[in-house]
């Protein structure tokens, strides 16, 4: 989504931190450059004139002209302005009231209101352990509470039964009986959008509301259509009284404006971001890690919050110990590449790690994509049990059963034995530096990096002398390509993960 915006603003800031001191027409140059890359991404004029304004007083201030790194002070200043932009603080969905709590769903047709209902109800059963009771008002749009009662059924959540010639009135007051007879936490009311704001849509949600009095009232936006968004955020906002809002399609093409300028605009908080198709692909808005990632600071602690969520705790530690004991067979090999895909495949993992934004276009080129990751795991899937955990019996007959299992090519096959192999001897190889092994093995976990290592790492660069590495820094592991972007000395090259395809020449 902030793609786009974050090549240009990594641009523009890269210039400035080459020079050693700023001028007052320096900042100025930037601040137009900065004006006219925001008003490029669809951020609603108003805001980007606020921004601009802000940034450039305090840029222009003594604290930059005498600041050892000025470059860096500005890049500093605009990333606490993108914050404060976009609200400061964190805000979830409150459901701290007495059940059952209801949620009450707005939004205009077409913006993914329904499939956001089901998401939130998905997030709070299981993430919360709250039961929750899900309930269509959509008396309109031909098979809208059909669709619910489906979607409730994929993710174990009930429904409101289906009375027919209800009004949406009357519904909404049979699902707040029936969660409190039922016993509920959280009762989901999704309403009837349309495609444009009028008036009989505004008087249906209102009299609802009046009828239910949500604790919550989010509106359902579409950020793919840019400022139309906001336009009807402020609308509902206006007439109804928003207490949050939720982003769709955040994943998507867009150029962002809709969510840099929302909580601007409206003064109401973003809760959540959906960034997939998935029941999980539903993410909390925190101000700070979107500027991180606009700025191409990378979303480290994300990365590592949605690694915590998906990957099987007791599986890792049985590969840690097959790790400590020099083992690694290619079932641990498959477990390790669907750990990858479920935190959201390369691209997803690339996305979230400082400094990659400036090697996109090499990332490109090398043709790293998620499809090797699946046929890499269609490989191992076409071997035997026998194969997978002793590779070493397979031979050229084997290989090319294998390839033509997984439809692949028996090359294809090749690289991931040779690949496989390099892995298996690096961890023999970290099996025998017992004291790295129980610093990452041994349940204290590595230790805590200083804030220089920090900034380091923002920049794209490997922290010097991080405890538990050698002195010259991460040593170049078997499989790894030129190593990681960043990553040491050197002009970086691409290539990433091991056994990848390289860059073609």
């Amino acid at each position: 989504m902030f793609q786009s915006l974050s090549d240009r603003l990594s641009g523009i800031f890269d210039k400035l931190t080459k020079r050693g001191a700023l001028t007052e027409s320096d900042v100025s140059e930037a601040m137009r450059e900065v004006r006219r890359a925001l008003l490029e991404a669809d951020v609603a004029l108003e805001v980007v004139r606020d921004f601009t304004e802000k940034v450039k007083q305090k840029a222009i201030g003594q604290e930059v002209i005498k600041s050892v790194t000025p470059g860096q002070m500005v890049v500093k200043i605009v990333h606490d302005e993108l914050v404060r932009m976009l609200g400061s603080d964190s805000q979830p969905i409150d459901v701290a009231a007495t059940p059952p709590v209801p949620i009450l769903m707005v939004g205009l047709q077409g913006s993914g209101k329904t499939t956001t209902t089901a998401k939130i109800a998905y997030r709070l059963k299981n993430r919360d352990k709250k039961r929750v009771l899900m309930a269509s008002l959509d008396t309109r749009r031909p098979a809208a509470q059909e669709q619910l009662r489906v979607l409730g059924e994929q993710i174990d959540v009930p429904t409101l039964p289906i009375i027919p010639g209800q009004t949406p009135l009357q519904i909404a007051r049979r699902a707040l009986d029936a969660a409190r007879l039922g016993g509920y936490d959280v009762v989901l009311l999704d309403t009837a959008g349309r495609t444009t704001v009028d008036e009989a849509l505004m008087l249906e949600v209102a009299e609802v509301k009046a009828a239910t009095n949500p604790h919550e009232v989010l509106l359902v936006a579409d950020s793919l259509t840019g400022q139309d968004a906001v336009n009807t955020a402020k609308a509902f906002d206006g007439r109804i009284g928003i207490t949050g809002i939720v982003l769709t399609r955040i994943d998507g093409d867009g150029r962002g404006g809709a969510a840099l300028s929302m909580r601007a605009v409206t003064g109401k908080p973003i809760k959540l971001l959906g960034t997939g198709e998935k029941w999980d692909a539903l993410e909390d808005f925190h101000p700070e890690r979107i500027a991180n990632r606009i700025l191409g600071m990378g979303d480290i602690v994300s990365l590592v919050e949605k690694a915590a969520q998906t990957i099987d705790a007791e599986k890792a530690q049985k590969i840690a110990q097959k790790m400590k004991k020099g083992e690694f067979d290619l079932e641990d090999l498959a477990e390790q590449i669907k750990q990858m895909q479920k935190i959201g495949g390369m691209s997803g993992v690339l996305a979230m790690l400082p400094g990659i934004g400036k090697l996109r276009n090499q990332i490109a080129e090398a043709n790293l994509d998620d499809k090797i990751l699946k046929r890499q795991h269609a490989i191992i899937l076409s071997m035997t049990p026998q194969e997978r955990r002793n590779p070493k019996i397979i031979d050229g007959k084997r290989k090319r059963r294998i390839a033509a299992g997984s439809g692949t090519k028996v090359e294809e096959v090749n690289r991931l034995l040779k690949m496989h192999r390099q892995m298996a001897d690096m961890m023999k190889a970290m099996g025998k530096n017992k004291g790295l092994l129980a610093r990452m093995f041994g349940g204290g976990g590595l230790p805590q990096p200083t804030p220089e290592m920090v900034e380091q790492l923002q920049r794209g660069e490997l922290p010097k002398g991080l405890p538990g590495l050698p002195s010259g820094g991460l040593p170049r592991l078997p499989g790894l390509g030129g190593g990681l972007p960043g990553l040491g000395g050197g002009n970086p090259k691409l290539p990433g993960l091991p056994g990848l395809p390289g860059k073609k020449k």
